[in-house]
């Protein structure tokens, strides 16, 4: 498994907000899969940090595929980079 940090711009915030249901429902649905280990957006609402636990990084471009936020086209990726955390992730 490979964990890897996804740093998120958000591009249009009306049709953000209206999908957001459903792409907080789809991350809820990974975490308890233990595919996402955290995520949030910015406090400014400029864009999100999530971070994956996945097998690659192709996993992760699959799971980006079927995230809500794709199709409707919301966001772009700022950062896409395999991480190595210095401390343990622990679940919460």
């Amino acid at each position: 498994m490979a964990l890897f940090a996804l740093q998120l711009t958000f591009t249009d915030t009306d049709r953000r907000l209206q999908v957001r249901p459903a792409h907080r429902e789809y991350l809820t649905k990974l975490r308890e899969a233990g595919k996402l280990l955290t995520a949030g957006p910015f406090a400014d609402q400029s864009g999100a940090l999530l971070i994956y636990d996945v097998a690659d990084e192709a996993e992760l471009r699959e799971i980006l595929a079927n995230d809500p936020y794709t199709p409707a086209d919301v966001y772009e990726i700022a950062s896409l980079q395999e991480w190595q955390p210095l401390f343990p992730v622990k679940p919460v």
